[in-house]
């Protein structure tokens, strides 16, 4: 029982994934501007060139405690890199969405190898 309620306040304190529209995958073609290996979550910022110029889109993955056990290094992606990187977007469409894989220059590839660089998929959502 207490085990139970020790656990409580770490599952209230984790915020919903509803805010990423996970039947949408939008692949993004561009060059790495900054990592942050930080809790609760790591960051990804990579700058996409779109029909303005340049966008800078800001993913999400999992927390570096995790990305490690997945065999992840604070290293694995440099600033300066062209990567391509599937992400689950943000619903309201700002630049950002939730990480799904990144294909590096070198061909490998970190994340869900389904849903590696394979370009934009319409997935039909399930109620």
């Amino acid at each position: 029982m207490w085990l139970l309620l020790a656990s409580a306040p770490a599952a209230i304190a984790h915020h919903s994934f509803a805010m990423f529209d996970q039947g949408q995958t939008v692949v993004l073609k561009g060059v790495v501007t900054e990592i942050q290996w930080t809790n609760p979550h790591a960051f990804l910022h990579v700058q996409v060139a779109d029909a303005t110029g340049a966008a800078n889109w800001q993913i999400e993955l999992n927390s570096p405690n995790n990305l490690r056990r997945q065999g992840w290094k604070s290293n694995s992606i440099q600033v300066g890199q062209r990567v391509t990187v599937s992400i689950h977007p943000l619903r309201d469409g700002s630049h950002g969405g939730l990480f799904m894989s990144v294909t590096l220059p070198d061909g490998s590839v970190l994340g869900e190898p389904a849903g590696a660089a394979r370009g934009p998929v319409n997935v039909p959502k399930v109620d």
